[in-house]
């Protein structure tokens, strides 16, 4: 029989948290968090048929994967996805923390990575439809736009973190 294990991975947990927000809090056994972000997952996804725009996008039915998009509730996701990943990683290391008898840390860590994902995330679904964007084709999609620009501005935000913790450490 397995023994329950009190260390929590929190490479482990952000992986939980990518596949959909809310798991990585569920194996960080903080319940009410993951349930209530997989509540919000739900009713943002449901509310803006984030669905339908994903399995187009895949299709490569660019006009399909326009028209269903509700953006009024599509620009929560990001924040929502990011927390979630960023809020299990750091629980995860304050537990261990915890559990080696040492001080918990007041320092996060990822955090100018997750708030630059975002906030590309955010610019990439708004501006999917720029005419500079229509240049690559491939980026007309507001999922795969919002990816890159997530992903390029997450980058420049774990640079920028980093610089800072290095001139104030």
């Amino acid at each position: 029989m397995r023994s329950s294990r009190p260390y929590k991975s929190p490479n482990a947990a952000l992986l939980w948290s990518l596949v959909l927000p809310g798991f990585g809090q569920l194996y960080n056994k903080d319940y009410f968090m993951g349930i209530t972000l997989l509540g919000l997952e739900f009713l943002i996804n449901l509310k803006s048929n984030l669905n339908l725009v994903l399995v187009n996008s895949f299709k490569g039915d660019i006009l399909a994967a326009h028209q269903p998009v509700n953006y009024s509730w599509a620009l929560f996701y990001p924040s929502v996805y990011g927390f979630a990943m960023w809020q299990a990683f750091n629980t995860a290391r304050a537990n261990n923390h915890k559990l080696t008898g040492n001080e918990v840390e007041k320092r996060t860590y990822l955090t100018g990575f997750f708030i630059g994902l975002v906030i590309g995330m955010d610019f990439g679904l708004f501006w999917h439809d720029c005419r500079y964007i229509k240049m690559l084709p491939f980026l007309d999609y507001p999922v795969f736009n919002g990816i890159v620009l997530g992903v390029l501005l997450g980058l420049v935000g774990h640079f920028i973190e980093k610089k800072h913790y290095r001139k104030s450490a």
